[in-house]
């Protein structure tokens, strides 16, 4: 199986500082749906994973939640898009789990629940947590320059073997071109 495990915020959909609350401020990338519909019909699945501490701090319940993903899904759906799974933590920093990125396991839950090798899977975000937790969790980082994207490549402290790409669409043009034989 081809999966590729995906941030939202900054990746997908425009981020925010103060955080996607409603479904009225998911609002996609340009190029971002259409980019993932390619990857569906180059039989890829897509798995979002994606820490939405907002829950936790009170900013936004969980059916709120359930609204913004249901206009994900059905704005990914007009464009002749899935996305198979959405994977999400919602506790805070201070909660210690082990499924808030930078930590790997959701990761490990993706994996699971879909039976593959990381080793073979590409993770695609835009802040440095998110690439952690992918490199961790044995997957090939690909940061977008795109959301806090390009605030990450100027910190600097990337993980080794890290990719970078201006967008989404970027990664997928790079995945649809390279041998099979490359780990993406």
């Amino acid at each position: 199986m081809k999966l590729i495990i995906l941030d939202r915020d900054g990746v997908i959909n425009h981020d925010s500082d103060t955080f996607i609350k409603s479904p009225e401020e998911w609002l996609p990338i340009a190029g971002s749906l259409e980019a993932i519909a390619r990857l569906n019909q180059a039989g890829y699945r897509i798995v979002i994973a994606t820490n939405q501490s907002g829950v936790g701090r009170g900013l936004f319940n969980m059916m709120t939640l359930d609204a913004i993903h249901q206009k994900m899904h059905h704005a990914a759906q007009q464009v002749g898009a899935c996305i198979d799974a959405v994977f999400f933590c919602p506790h805070t920093a201070n909660d210690n789990c082990d499924c808030r990125k930078p930590r790997e396991g959701m990761f490990h839950d993706i994996a699971r629940r879909f039976g593959i090798d990381l080793r073979s899977t590409a993770t695609v975000g835009d802040s440095l947590r998110d690439l952690q937790a992918g490199f961790k969790a044995g997957c090939v980082p690909c940061l977008v320059l795109t959301g806090k994207g390009e605030k990450t490549r100027e910190k600097g402290g990337l993980p080794p073997g890290t990719l970078i790409y201006p967008n989404l669409a970027g990664v997928v043009d790079f995945i649809l071109k390279t041998p099979a034989e490359i780990p993406v």
